[in-house]
């Protein structure tokens, strides 16, 4: 089988960096891609968009974009909305399925909508509660819980709260990073996740991995800075397990309308033996402790081959010829 055409993919920029809260871990990952892509004889150059103005994109005759951004202004629709502008097509989903994906309370109302389990939650917006409402919270979705920021990834902000004495504290340093807090009933059991590759009817679900953290604190440290947390692809879960969490991860991705790859993270109740959906990457991590390489890897699927199969599938939501 032939692979793709290195040459019509003509000159790539590899989108890193940025100026989102993930810029660390975009650059780890775009450092990645970049040397994939350059190993494959693609003309692969390194573009940050905090640094750069997106317009020299077409300005320097780039044909299409490996979006390998983080975080807002890049996993959020809006750099997608300017190359949609620009007319250069880039990994990843599209404007919209791009902007709901990264809310994970508007991830929630969707998946909610069509059937898909996802733990119950509550929203605070910022300077929007006080001690009454949160007590009301711990009362609706008991103790412990999650908070998060609504808006960011790599467990950035997320705290567990064990107590209510805790949840001031905890919503404040989630509305320092968003606007709008999301408090989650906490789900015990094995945490899992399951990268999906393709668009629409296509997509297809990688190996589950199933992530062991210490004292189960996946983190933001313990995802990228230590070798502490165990990572076990096959999955070993009982049989039947992972093809289910296969099945439901696809259909999710599709609610959403994702297309190219993604990854969505899930809890499985350890009394019911239930899955339950958390929330979805479209610009997953590409680092040496990320997950989608791990899975594609078990899968078959080089690092660089699968850096290159996703600038292959590299597109436009309004291809250009619809744009005029």
């Amino acid at each position: 089988m032939n692979g793709p055409d290195v040459k019509a993919m003509g000159k790539v920029a590899v989108l890193m960096g940025g100026k989102s809260a993930e810029r660390e871990v975009s650059l780890m990952s775009g450092a990645g891609v970049l040397k994939a892509l350059q190993s494959k004889g693609v003309d692969a150059h390194a573009f940050d968009p905090s640094e750069r103005d997106l317009v020299e994109l077409k300005r320097k005759g780039f044909q299409r974009c490996f979006i390998a951004l983080h975080g807002r202004f890049g996993e959020d629709g809006t750099v997608q909305g300017a190359l949609e502008l620009l007319g250069i097509p880039y990994t990843g989903s599209g404007v919209l399925a791009s902007a709901m994906s990264i809310d994970k309370v508007m991830t929630k109302r969707a998946w909610i909508t069509e059937g898909i389990p996802t733990p119950r939650y509550a929203v605070l917006r910022k300077d929007g509660y006080d001690a009454a409402r949160l007590a009301k919270v711990v009362e609706e979705l008991g103790l412990p819980l999650i908070v998060k920021p609504a808006r960011e990834g790599s467990s950035i902000g997320l705290c567990k709260v064990r107590a209510a004495s805790e949840m001031e504290a905890a919503v404040a340093a989630a509305a320092a990073l968003d606007r709008d807090v999301l408090c989650e009933q906490f789900v015990a059991g094995e945490e899992v996740t399951c990268p999906v590759l393709g668009t629409g009817d296509s997509a297809r679900a990688l190996p589950v991995i199933r992530i062991v953290a210490p004292e189960g604190n996946y983190d933001y440290q313990n995802k990228y800075f230590t070798d502490d947390t165990k990572y076990l692809v096959p999955c070993g879960l009982p049989e039947g397990e992972e093809a289910a969490i296969q099945e439901l991860v696809v259909n999710a991705y599709r609610v959403l309308g994702c297309r190219g790859w993604g990854r969505v993270d899930v809890m499985i109740d350890a009394a019911t033996r239930k899955p339950y959906l958390l929330e979805i990457n479209t610009s997953p991590g590409m680092t040496g402790h990320s997950l989608v390489p791990m899975s594609a890897r078990a899968a078959g699927i080089s690092y660089e081959d699968l850096c290159l199969q996703l600038l292959a599938e590299a597109a436009l939501d309004q291809p250009e010829d619809a744009q005029a």
